[in-house]
């Protein structure tokens, strides 16, 4: 994939944490720039922690694992970028219903998209 095309998967990434902070009480995001930044950062959080414990334990995995560790993800965001403000609640919603859009209109971060065309 070329680089206008990973940028456009952040943009469309971070217009759903936009979305998900209107409807999922106890996630909060200040703006786009900041939903942005958030996207970007837990796709880096995602790849670090699928590089140190490989790939059963990632926030892009299916299952209750990858559940969990896309909430603890999207909850330790909120230390890294400003004008983010998340509860442990908020963090389980917001993964749960992130799930649930990406069910409908998939969208694969640069570092999951290297990650799943080096398998195929």
């Amino acid at each position: 994939m070329n680089f206008l095309g990973h940028v456009v998967r952040f943009i469309i990434a971070a217009i759903v944490l936009m979305i998900v902070s209107w409807i999922v009480p106890g996630f909060a995001v200040g703006g786009f720039w900041s939903a942005l930044l958030l996207a970007l950062v837990i796709a880096l959080l995602g790849w670090i922690i699928e590089g140190v414990f490989g790939k059963r334990v990632t926030p892009f995995g299916r299952g209750i694992v990858g559940f969990i560790v896309s909430a603890l993800v999207i909850w330790l965001g909120q230390y890294i970028v400003d004008h983010v403000e998340v509860s442990l609640l908020g963090a389980i919603l917001a993964a749960l219903v992130i799930g649930i859009i990406d069910l409908f209109i998939p969208v694969s971060t640069p570092f999951e998209a290297g990650r799943s065309s080096k398998n195929n």
